[in-house]
């Protein structure tokens, strides 16, 4: 393993936690075998040229060379401009081999044949882990003839396929991750990591960072971590590529006579590592934390207008039920109006 970034996990106290990859599909570099059938060009004379343009991720050159050119030296040539093509080269004993610089399915190698030059050879994806070109069976082969005639050859990279503690993992090119509630991790396997099917034992978690509770009960349930990593000068890179310090004076990448691509390089990645965690800062607080605080908030007014339709009186029914009493003793007092009035009337027919 190469890197490793662990964003977020969820542990009981006093818990450590082993992360364990098991590597199920190989990572691989995209290839091309262009045969030679020997360690120089033949073409049909010495005037021909075997014109090809070589295209990658990162951009396309054209290329053409003389009959009689060596293997190695097409190599060399090809190799020039890697930083702008993507592509690399290296000569064998029928031929070349053309891979892409990284691993992964968002690379890719292309031949166009522009002129074949009289030249017999052909062109053939790699097979197994696009390294090996023993494996490269001859039904493989596309004459340069045909590839001249029609669109050019391509093959495409191959992502790491892994499962990280039981979880699939989701990859780009050596790069596996995962993000799940209990635990969020990214991973650079080494090359024979990311190519050999096996399981990893990667690390060890003793800490999950800042645990916040956002839910009624106390458990590992209602919590969520978020970890932050080291972002000083000495962290801030790759262990590929290297770290921001390697950019100071008399270090390997120093901005005054050191290696400005390594340093370019360095850059990048810590630009990329910065903004990815203001990132995941601003996220976790607008989405978790913000929105647990805003469903709480609607929670509490819910609560406040139900208690409130408890306590308020209901006009209406308590309307009515006066209404209801006032006609009762109306009627009540009239009944004893009546009554009363009934024996007075007596005394006046006797009297």
């Amino acid at each position: 393993m190469l890197d490793l970034q662990v964003n977020a996990a969820k542990l009981n106290h006093g818990e450590n936690r082993d992360v364990q990859v098991l590597v199920t599909g190989s990572a691989q570099h995209a290839g091309l075998f262009l045969s030679t059938n020997g360690n120089s060009l033949d073409l049909s004379t010495v005037d021909d040229r075997l014109t090809l343009e070589v295209a990658g991720t990162l951009g396309s050159r054209e290329f053409t060379f003389a009959s009689g050119t060596a293997t190695s030296a097409i190599a060399a040539q090809i190799n020039t401009y890697s930083d702008v093509t993507g592509i690399s080269a290296a000569a064998s004993s029928t031929g070349l081999v053309f891979k892409s610089t990284e691993f992964g399915s968002n690379e890719f190698v292309s031949i166009d044949v522009v002129n074949h030059g009289g030249h017999v050879g052909g062109i053939a994806l790699l097979t197994g882990n696009n390294e090996n070109v023993a494996s490269t069976v001859a039904a493989n082969f596309t004459s340069l003839s045909a590839v001249a005639a029609t669109n050019a050859v391509r093959d495409a990279g191959q992502d790491v396929g892994a499962i990280i503690n039981g979880i699939a993992a989701t990859a780009d090119g050596k790069v596996a991750k995962i993000s799940t509630d209990f635990l969020d991790v990214e991973l650079e396997l080494s090359v024979s990591g990311s190519q050999n099917l096996a399981s990893i034992d990667a690390f060890t978690i003793t800490g999950g960072g800042a645990m916040f509770n956002l839910g009624p009960n106390v458990d590992i349930t209602n919590q969520v971590g978020l970890g932050i990593q080291n972002v000083a000068a000495r962290n801030l890179g790759s262990l590929s590529n290297g770290y921001l310090d390697q950019l100071g004076s008399s270090q390997s990448a120093n901005v005054e006579n050191g290696n400005l691509e390594q340093a370019q390089r360095i850059v990048n990645d810590s630009i990329t590592q910065v903004s990815s965690l203001r990132g995941r800062l601003g996220a976790f607080q607008k989405n978790i934390v913000g929105a647990t605080i805003r469903s709480l908030g609607v929670a509490l007014e819910n609560t406040s207008a139900a208690e409130s339709a408890i306590r308020d009186t209901d006009f209406a029914t308590e309307t009515a039920e006066l209404t209801r009493s006032q006609i009762l003793v109306n009627a009540a007092t009239n009944v004893l109006a009546i009554a009363n009035s009934q024996p007075q009337s007596v005394l006046t027919l006797l009297g």
